[in-house]
């Protein structure tokens, strides 16, 4: 190369690195940092023009940062796409050497989208010129290049505005790529997946941005839907189940981001919904597990790396079908009779406790919204009704094999229960969890209920679930009673109920009375609880004395004597000191412990009076 050209080359480094502050000198800096690399790719000088190229990135980055910062800036803006109009200019040039756009593309779609943050039309043309390098240059290489700039975005430009039109060209690639369709699509999902978990954590309710981003991610998935078109009966059937979970997954992300602005969320549940025929995914195989299970075993097992990015599909499977019975238009997208499904899931047991298996990925998520879990609710209220009413025992059901889904169910509409924001909410899912327990045969409820209570350290469930406890308790000696009418109880040699009418009752008492860590409970925090073990020891011991029974050994003499010492005198001392401490106090904290426990001073001192009575005939 001539010294001249060393010596322009030179200079034309030192007016990038000069103040860019002046809008006026930007634009012909750019024409000729651009002109100039131009020249050295074709002269052949590899080295030089990529120093060229880092500096005029280098140049550019600070530009695009200051408008993003400052972006009501009118001048900044009309700088944005100024410098965008004339990178378009330049690659769109008929006369544009190949190696002069290949060597740009490794750079450009970074530094444009960066722009694309000024405003739409800044947006529009970024986009542009990133579908103009997707047409000139190798598609494979463009996959990897558009995958690097979305993974790597500084914390500046990690917004919608900066991936949408990468996304947007990541959708043409698809199209373009003529080999190995599933592995490439299979590279692409989890970095288009990992983009839409991260701003959908960061989404505000009217964020128009990101409702266009899952768009833009609509359009992807309709790219890969037209390549599977196009396949081989083999390798048709591995995509088709890769944008099944793709879709699945965008179903999740998209009512996490949007769901408390349901206008909004509709339309894009539509949009995901009509993907589901193609996919030959059904409602019920959504809703009950299956199709998710066989999509994740086409495309690789769990160890897979790029098989991580659909933590949430099980998540999107039951919001899919949620909205199948929330809206007709849904179900209509997706192809399904949703009444159909409805009534298999209330006369199918067993597909009715893998459908609340799967609804307990909704109930248990913090990201969802509490309208998304009271629509979920809702269709749980609506497969119990019917078959869940009476207590179904089918012979060929392994019922034990279902016991950890539904314990784990239950134990995420507890966290619904804890966490509603409003009583009627509170009231819906405790009227679900009541319908659940009720579903589950009575040898097994008993076992379900005391592992929920024994795995529980909220002071109020603990209360709620002793109180089902109770009931299942008073259903049962019912039930005895009209079975075994004109007999007295003292001749029923059975008890009511082997499981609840047992020493059990007594251990779950004991667990709030004397906690296995040891001492008495803590008072005020756990009265809630208190109170409730202590109404079901009272109802307990008055039940078995009346009755003349003893089936929880309740009656027994050292049982008896083990309550009075161990629990009952306990409480009691703690109970009067408690109170003593909070008596002159007057401010609220003070007045609210003594309210709490006034309740529990009555009740344990009608236990103790109780336990006194019958310790005289023992």
């Amino acid at each position: 190369m001539s010294e001249e050209k060393i010596r322009q080359d030179s200079h034309l480094a030192d007016s990038l690195n000069a103040d860019a502050s002046s809008p006026n000198s930007i634009i012909p800096r750019l024409q000729q940092a651009l002109a100039t690399c131009s020249q050295l790719i074709e002269a052949g000088d590899i080295s030089k023009s990529n120093e060229l190229v880092a500096e005029l990135v280098d140049f550019l980055n600070p530009i695009s940062v200051s408008v993003v910062e400052d972006a009501s800036n009118v001048e900044l803006e009309t700088t944005a796409f100024e410098i965008l109009t004339e990178i378009d200019r330049f690659i769109s040039s008929p006369s544009r050497n190949q190696e002069v756009i290949d060597a740009l593309s490794f750079e450009l779609p970074k530094v444009v989208c960066k722009f694309a943050c000024a405003s739409n039309r800044c947006s529009e043309i970024a986009e542009l010129i990133v579908g103009h390098l997707v047409s000139m240059c190798s598609p494979r290489d463009m996959l990897s290049i558009l995958c690097a700039a979305l993974s790597s975005p500084s914390e500046t430009f990690n917004v919608p505005c900066y991936f949408a039109p990468l996304i947007g060209g990541l959708t043409k690639v698809i199209i373009l790529i003529q080999r190995r369709q599933f592995e490439q699509v299979k590279t692409v999902i989890p970095v288009i997946l990992g983009v839409l978990k991260s701003v959908s954590l960061e989404a505000d309710d009217e964020d128009k941005d990101t409702e266009e981003l899952f768009h833009k991610a609509i359009v992807l998935a309709e790219s890969i839907q037209a390549v599977c078109k196009k396949l081989e009966q083999k390798d048709k059937k591995k995509l088709c189940a890769l944008l099944g979970l793709f879709v699945l997954q965008l179903m999740a992300l998209a009512s996490i981001a949007m769901g408390r602005n349901i206008s909004s969320l509709l339309p894009i549940v539509l949009y995901l919904s009509r993907f589901l025929p193609l996919c030959g995914i059904s409602y019920e195989g959504l809703i009950t597990g299956p199709d998710i299970d066989k999509f994740k075993t086409i495309c690789g097992d769990d160890r897979d790396d790029d098989m991580a990015c659909f933590s949430h599909v099980k998540h999107g499977g039951s919001l899919t079908v949620i909205w199948g019975y929330k809206s007709n238009e849904a179900s209509m997208a997706a192809d399904e009779d949703f009444e159909a499904v409805k009534n298999e899931l209330q006369m199918n047991q067993t597909k009715r406790w893998q459908a609340i298996g799967m609804l307990k990925h909704v109930f248990s998520s913090i990201d969802l919204s509490w309208e998304l879990k009271t629509h979920a609710l809702d269709f749980l209220l609506c497969i119990m009704d019917g078959g869940a009413t009476v207590e179904i025992q089918n012979d060929n059901m392994d019922y034990y094999t279902y016991m950890p889904t539904l314990y784990t169910a239950l134990q995420a509409i507890e966290m619904v229960i804890i966490y509603a924001p409003n009583a009627v909410l509170r009231k819906k899912s405790f009227d679900a969890l009541k319908k659940v327990l009720a579903d589950v045969p009575s040898s097994l409820r008993f076992d379900i209920l005391k592992a929920l209570i024994q795995n529980n350290e909220c002071s109020s469930m603990i209360a709620i679930l002793l109180d089902c406890f109770k009931r299942e308790m008073l259903a049962e000696h019912s039930r005895s009673i009209s079975v075994t009418s004109g007999v007295s109880e003292a001749e029923v040699k059975d008890p009511p109920c082997a499981s609840f009418w047992s020493a059990g009752a007594l251990e779950l008492v004991e667990l709030v009375l004397k906690p296995p860590k040891g001492g008495p409970p803590s008072l005020p925090e756990y009265s809630d609880a208190v109170l409730s073990a202590l109404n079901l020891y009272r109802f307990v011991l008055i039940r078995e004395s009346t009755g003349k029974t003893n089936y929880t050994g309740v009656l027994s003499k050292d049982m008896l004597q083990k309550a009075y010492n161990e629990w009952l005198l306990p409480l009691r001392t703690l109970v009067t000191g408690v109170v003593a401490e909070n008596q002159n106090d007057h401010d609220q904290l003070a007045s609210d412990a003594i309210c709490a426990l006034n309740p529990i001073d009555l009740v344990l001192y009608r236990c103790i009076e109780l336990v006194e009575d019958n310790l005289k005939h023992a």
